[in-house]
């Protein structure tokens, strides 16, 4: 048999089951840490329950997710997990699941080792979203699912540190209504609302537009020229601001922007 006719013959079996997103279907990937906990908190004994390093180390890779091939318009992390929301015309690989999941996860893997100097893995997968409502009720969900995440994450190690083991722990928050979680933070001097923004609700990257001085070379005259840049923004906005903001993102994209334009 010919190589081109067993070429042919074997891709069958390779491609059968290829998946690709609709044209006009928004995508967005979420990306995963495996095994995170044991990685920050024994492995190399971040300090709990948030530190800036690891979220360092989160935002630097989702920069990198945005600039690694693909048009991201907006890109979101908190915890161990990264949300990218793409330009509504990206067509790398045919839109083909199978290969954003896979090349998402291997470049958010790679980046996240090197950087933190030992291996870590992440997984991905690709939510297919119909409208651009649903959209921002995605981002709503990670956004409050961050501040369910430090609520828990400040009781729970509030607790270990006077000695209670992992399941006393565990159980004892699942006995407790937010207000009493709220309430156990403020008996030991910690006020959840007066913590870091960026631990309560993640952090945001998109790219902005700024004036920057620049030489006409013709003239020899000072001007002001537009040029972009990733912005991280720890302050992000929240509920109903925060939606205002998705859509604005999706606003700018649908008028031309440039990707990651239409921010605040």
């Amino acid at each position: 048999m010919k190589f081109d006719e067993l070429d042919e013959k074997m891709r069958v079996f390779e491609t059968a089951h290829d998946l690709c997103v609709l044209p006009g279907v928004f995508m967005v990937a979420r990306i995963d840490g495996r095994g995170f906990t044991r990685l920050t908190k024994e492995v190399h004994a971040f300090e709990s329950p948030f530190d800036v390093r690891v979220r360092d180390l989160m935002v630097a890779t989702t920069g990198h997710l945005m600039d690694c091939g693909f048009r991201v318009v907006y890109g979101y992390t908190q915890s161990d997990e990264i949300s990218l929301l793409f330009h509504p015309d990206e067509d790398t690989f045919g839109r083909k699941t199978r290969k954003l999941n896979s090349i998402l996860a291997g470049e958010a893997s790679a980046k996240f080792s090197l950087l933190l100097g030992d291996l870590a893995v992440f997984d991905c997968r690709i939510c297919e979203l119909p409208n651009a409502g649903l959209v921002r009720d995605y981002f709503r969900w990670r956004s409050e699912d961050a501040v369910r995440n430090a609520l828990n994450a400040h009781c729970y190690w509030s607790l270990r540190r006077e000695g209670k083991g992992v399941a006393e722990a565990t159980n004892t928050l699942m006995r407790l209504s937010v207000a009493e979680k709220n309430e156990l933070l403020f008996q030991r001097g910690v006020n959840f609302n007066d913590l870091p923004n960026w631990q309560k609700r993640g952090t945001g990257l998109y790219r902005e537009t700024y004036a920057k001085e620049a030489r006409n070379p013709k003239t020899g005259e000072t001007v002001l020229a537009e040029r972009r840049r990733l912005k991280v923004d720890y302050e992000l906005p929240m509920k109903d601001a925060y939606d205002a903001f998705i859509l604005a993102l999706l606003e700018g994209v649908a008028h031309g922007a440039p990707a990651g334009a239409g921010g605040p």
